[in-house]
Formats: structure tokens, C-alpha cells, sequence
């Protein structure tokens, strides 16, 4: 009987053990923007992909919105360990000591998408994520949301008309001095709090990338829109990093392939959600839309080119050069 009971009891072992092999590797993947912005589409493809490549060893719940963790604890959140998956946008990662991701921050330091990439898929954006591993955090990509405009309840035509507003901007020294530079009063908020603060008056206006400034509905509560393109918001694509290099070599391998078809995807829908949030900002009726002039632009350059030369110790003047010698960007010819 003693026999008996020890057979019963290994079979039911096994069986558990077998039962607990069997059960997926969750990834909880925190984001705090809508789920129909590039950002949120994207995160959705890499979850399908992750699924698909690994055969369902691997399930990825994506948390939109700040569902989840708001903006401003999402990265203490990861470091612990209690969510594994970040795509937050590149301003966060100053604050965290990381001040080489403000580079991206400079204004009109990339003329295009092309000159972008350069960076963003290349040995220069690679060394910058490695800052992250000795804070615990593995960077896995840079993901595109686009180029930025600003917003307010008055007219933007030149560099003037933002003197004396308040405007929202992420936590960045980098974009507190470009700010500075048009006049304007930078104003350091959570992404989740911006359309009450333009609602209720705490802030004048903002910066944003279109698909942005339409999924969170800021037509509502801003009256002018120029398309200013004046600064690039991305992502990065970050996870726990004792977590990840805990995961069993394939399935690391699997999930490193569905990041990259995920980037692929994510890079090549941003301009295409950008383009279809201002047509639908348009149709609103709500915002009038400005395109300055070549002039009225390079008015714009002119005020914000300051802002390289007063940055540059803080990211470092040797990463803004070599980017410069990338991308063929001189800030003293403007």
C-alpha cells in the first residue's frame, strides 16, 4: 500500500509539473498612450508575433492608457520587476540618468525620417540603449511616432506668438530650453493629465505628433494647430532585464525576431496614422490648421538653434557631433 500510495503521489507530481510546463510566460507590456496610436497598434502586432513565433509559449498583455501604471511610475514599476515590458517615450529616460536619449529632444536635428534612421537603426542608436543595462534595463528597439507640432487657443505663425504661453512638455531639460528659446514657459506634466490641464487653463498648449494630439482628443480643447514639425517624439522599446535573460535561449531568439517584425511594422504605419489623425482633426472642425511658410519655419530654426549649443554638455558634445555627421545637421549654418 505504501508503494502504492508513493506511485500515486509521483504520478500526480509529474502530472503537475507537467501541467505548470505547459502554462505561457506572461509579459505585461505598459504603455500610456491609446491603443489605435502607432505606439498601441504596434504593441498589439509584437503580442500577435510573439504568440505566433513562440507557439503560445508566450503570452503578452498589452496595457494601454496607463491601464496599468501611470506614466510617472511605470518605470519604477519595471525595474522591480512587476511589469516586464516598457515602450516609454525617449524624454523619460533623462531623469532616469540616461541623459544621452535627450539627443533626441533637439530641435530640427532631423530633417526627415531617413536622416532619423540613420540613428535610431544604426551603432550610434545602439549605444545608447546600452546606457540602460547598468539600471537593470535591456533597450530592444526605437520605435517612430513622428514629428511634433504645436498647439494653442491663439494663432502660431512665428516663433513669437508662444511668448509668454504655458506649454506641456515631457520631463527633459533639453526641451525646457527649447521652449525657453521661442519665449514660452515650459510646463513639466504627465501625458494623463494633459487634456484637463488645457481644458481648465493650467496650460496654454502643447507639442505633439498628430496621432497624439487627435486619439486624446486635444482638438476639443485647442483651438490653433501648427504644423511646426519642430522635434521627433519615439519610443523605446525596453524590458526587465533579469527577466529577459532569464527566458530560455529560443524563446529570447523568437521574441528578439517579433521585435523586429514589430519595429518594421511600428516605423512604417507612423507617418500613415499621422496622416490620417490630421485629416480627422480636420474634419472636427474644431482646430484650424497652419503649415508655416519656408520662412515662417526657418524663423523657428533660427529661435531654437540656441538650444544645441546650451545642451550640449548634457548629453555629451562628442554623441551630438557624431549625429551631426550622420545626418549632415549643423546648427551654426541656420
Amino acid at each position: 500500500m505504501k508503494i502504492q500510495n508513493l506511485l500515486l503521489g509521483f504520478v500526480a507530481a509529474v502530472l503537475t509539473l507537467s501541467a505548470s510546463a505547459q502554462q505561457p510566460i506572461v509579459i505585461k507590456f505598459s504603455h500610456v498612450v491609446a491603443a489605435d496610436t502607432p505606439k498601441g497598434k504596434a504593441s498589439e502586432f509584437f503580442a500577435k508575433k510573439a504568440a505566433e513565433l513562440t507557439k503560445n509559449k508566450v503570452k503578452v498583455e498589452v496595457y494601454a492608457n496607463s491601464s496599468l501604471y501611470k506614466d510617472k511610475e511605470e518605470m519604477e514599476a519595471l525595474q522591480l520587476g512587476a511589469v516586464q515590458m516598457l515602450a516609454p517615450s525617449l524624454a523619460k529616460f533623462g531623469p532616469l540618468g540616461a541623459k544621452e536619449f535627450e539627443v533626441f529632444d533637439f530641435p530640427y536635428i532631423f530633417d526627415d525620417t531617413a536622416d532619423l534612421h540613420k540613428i535610431t537603426q544604426g551603432a550610434i542608436g545602439a549605444s545608447i540603449l546600452a546606457k540602460l543595462e547598468p539600471k537593470g534595463i535591456k533597450g530592444l528597439a526605437f520605435w517612430d511616432n513622428g514629428f511634433k507640432s504645436f498647439s494653442a487657443n491663439t494663432p502660431i505663425k512665428t516663433p513669437a506668438d508662444l511668448k509668454g504661453k504655458k506649454l506641456r512638455i515631457q520631463s527633459s531639460k533639453v526641451l525646457e530650453e527649447q521652449i525657453r528659446s521661442v519665449g514660452g514657459l515650459p510646463q513639466v506634466m504627465a501625458f494623463s493629465e494633459v487634456y484637463q490641464a488645457l481644458q481648465t487653463g493650467v496650460v496654454d498648449g502643447t507639442e505633439n505628433p498628430i496621432s497624439n494630439f487627435e486619439t486624446q482628443k486635444m482638438y476639443e480643447v485647442q483651438k490653433h494647430l501648427s504644423l511646426t514639425n519642430h522635434g521627433y517624439l519615439g519610443y523605446a522599446v525596453i524590458v526587465n532585464k533579469k527577466f529577459w535573460e532569464g527566458l530560455p535561449a529560443d524563446v529570447r531568439g523568437q521574441l528578439e525576431q517579433a521585435m523586429k517584425e514589430a519595429t518594421v511594422y511600428a516605423n512604417k504605419i507612423a507617418q500613415e496614422e499621422n496622416d490620417n489623425s490630421l485629416e480627422k482633426v480636420k474634419k472636427s472642425g474644431k482646430t484650424t490648421i497652419y503649415t508655416p511658410s519656408k520662412e515662417e519655419k526657418m524663423a523657428f530654426k533660427k529661435a531654437m538653434a540656441p538650444t544645441h549649443s546650451k545642451m550640449a554638455d548634457r548629453v555629451g558634445k562628442d554623441l551630438l557631433q557624431s549625429i551631426y555627421k550622420e545626418t549632415g545637421f549643423d546648427p551654426n549654418t541656420i
